[in-house]
């Protein structure tokens, strides 16, 4: 189960009724995969160190008023380790935007995969790591690296999403049923990451301008893997 980012649904698809579970150093463990280790008491431990949460014991922290608190009200969840917050929380609202992104992303990746479109495949898994960076950063409260994104900076990403007729040799496309699915997802996918911007801006304000500019880049991305395609259906040749 060691991996960067355990969520929920990877943990419940692995776990076997283990009593204790090792996960690599850094972790991540989203607040619904804690709540599932909390409610079945798995004992998690880092490879190589002591344990570092016991499930199952309480000993909560109330982030509102630093509170200590036995259990946890079915109205609250993690924002990190043993804080709880209410659910409402802007924070995680943001975290439960990128979940879905992220859901969302994967499932298109796999329908680009089943139609070979192995160069869309790879652009998205690109948008999925990145998501994955962001919500890493979030949930450590740590900066998140500049990374580039389908071989372009961030004022690569800029021009080519501005302009689509010189970079890819159609006007900026309109959406339309004639389209077909898979360009009308990927649409769908960029207006979801706009949706997780927003999410973050709420969230955050100016205090993680890393996360917010990153999300920016996330949808010019997304953007471009749209055109291409609909460039691509249209018989409009690839720019060297």
């Amino acid at each position: 189960m060691a991996r960067d980012i355990l969520t929920d649904s990877e943990l419940r698809a692995r776990w076997r009724g283990e009593r204790e579970i090792t996960l690599s150093p850094g972790t991540i463990v989203t607040p619904a995969a804690r709540d599932f280790l909390h409610e079945k008491g798995v004992a998690v431990r880092t490879a190589g160190e002591t344990m570092t949460v016991r499930a199952g014991t309480g000993g909560y922290i109330d982030e509102a008023t630093g509170r200590p608190l036995a259990e946890k009200g079915e109205f609250m969840t993690h924002l990190h380790a043993n804080v709880l917050v209410p659910k409402t929380d802007p924070r995680i609202a943001f975290r439960g935007k990128l979940d879905s992104l992220m859901a969302q992303t994967l499932l298109l990746q796999c329908r680009a995969l089943s139609q070979g479109l192995e160069e869309l495949a790879a652009g998205l898994g690109e948008v999925l790591e990145t998501e994955r960076a962001v919500l890493a950063a979030e949930v450590k409260g740590e900066p998140l690296a500049e990374r580039e994104l389908l071989g372009l900076d961030g004022a690569g990403l800029r021009r080519v999403s501005h302009h689509v007729l010189e970079e890819i040799g159609i006007p900026h496309p309109i959406p339309g049923p004639d389209m077909g699915e898979t360009a009308l997802e990927l649409n769908c996918l960029r207006t979801q990451v706009r949706e997780a911007e927003l999410a973050a801006a709420a969230a955050f304000g100016e205090g993680r301008e890393d996360i917010l500019r990153c999300l920016n880049r996330l949808s010019s991305a997304v953007y471009i893997l749209f055109c291409r395609l609909v460039a691509a259906r249209r018989g409009i040749k690839k720019k060297q």
